[in-house]
């Protein structure tokens, strides 16, 4: 059967459109999806620079903005939520399966120094952490230290083990790498790991006057902001790294850590990156921030009965507090802060 032919005007009509504005949607369709390609080539380029898939919306959006800047092209959040999802590029989440910390010895262990601390300055908390790394089915430790205020990774090793000299090895380069460290000036803050509360590791510190703090036992948000690192290191890049046989993990974790320190953009720095916070000394917040300030949960009834305990991280039940974040914006209270830069610390240790 031969269908008669109808004008584009006559079917526009039909709709009460015109045929300037079926053009109009045309040609505003197909300008679309050419931004939509444009926008989808420059993301694929951005994660070949940074040699990872695992940057998701968030972070690309900022990167994004920079690249279009100049051009009539934008992009929303949402939009652009919508776009990776459509060419399944959304980042998906991963479950850990190694634990790296044994808490259960007879060695020394020190008391935390750093709650409600008052970050100020780059080199005035570094935070230890140790995570693992599973490439070709065999099982690295990269052991990290990172500057709390930059959040740059001052010093870190990979090794086959989980010895007290590899912690050493980490340890030995954030100092030679950073001899700005000034006496009485520096916390080094960790778990307590066998290897952080080894004489070996201890005595360094000790010979370069840096205060040692450690988190209670199974306390892990007390040390959260190297948990942090870790998890970005692991989801970003580690879980998709590969050798070529008989290469060693070495070069590709410096190029990561290099990665890391001087490209990616941090929300909390103000989307500026670690390097740019810790060389140049800008101000990451407007407003100081405190080391384990959280809110916790208080049920209504007994807002009444129970003290006020917005300082602490744990309440004395045990039960940690809605917000693990490593840190909050600070607020007028009469607290002090138990460390000042450059004063003694007169703190009992265990």
């Amino acid at each position: 059967m031969i269908y008669p032919r109808t004008s584009v005007k006559s079917l526009c009509g039909l709709f009460g459109k015109t045929k300037q504005a079926y053009y109009k949607q045309i040609a505003s369709s197909q300008d679309k999806a050419m931004e939509e390609v444009l926008i989808l080539e420059m993301i694929t380029k951005i994660r070949k620079r940074t040699k990872t898939t695992r940057w998701g919306c968030r972070k690309l959006l900022g990167l994004l903005t920079e690249e279009l800047a100049g051009t009539s092209i934008r992009i929303g959040r949402d939009s652009l939520f919508d776009l990776l999802r459509e060419n399944q590029m959304l980042v998906k989440p991963r479950k850990r399966r190694y634990f790296t910390t044994q808490s259960h010895h007879w060695l020394r262990k020190y008391d935390n120094l750093i709650e409600n601390l008052v970050l100020k300055r780059p080199n005035q908390l570094w935070v230890a952490d140790i995570t693992y790394v599973k490439i070709n089915a065999q099982v690295y430790y990269l052991y990290l230290i990172t500057d709390a205020y930059s959040q740059k990774i001052v010093g870190y090793h990979i090794s086959m083990n989980l010895k007290a000299c590899s912690a050493v090895s980490a340890l030995r380069m954030a100092l030679k790498d950073h001899p700005e460290v000034q006496p009485n000036g520096l916390i080094h803050h960790s778990d307590r790991g066998i290897q952080y509360c080894s004489e070996q590791y201890t005595d360094i510190l000790k010979k370069h006057d840096i205060y040692i703090s450690m988190t209670k036992p199974a306390s892990p948000h007390e040390n959260a902001i190297a948990e942090r690192v870790n998890g970005i290191l692991k989801e970003e890049w580690l879980y998709d790294l590969q050798l070529t046989d008989g290469e060693i993990p070495n070069n590709k974790i410096r190029q990561i850590i290099d990665i890391y320190n001087q490209l990616r953009p941090h929300n909390s720095l103000g989307n500026k990156t670690p390097n740019e916070i810790h060389g140049r000394v800008f101000l990451r917040h407007k407003d100081e921030r405190v080391i384990g300030k959280t809110y916790c949960y208080k049920k209504k009834a007994d807002q009444n009965s129970q003290p006020d305990q917005s300082n602490y991280a744990i309440v004395p039940n045990d039960y940690s507090s809605v917000s693990c974040s490593p840190a909050e914006l600070t607020s007028p209270s009469p607290w002090r802060c138990k460390y000042e830069s450059g004063q003694p610390i007169v703190k009992s240790e265990l």
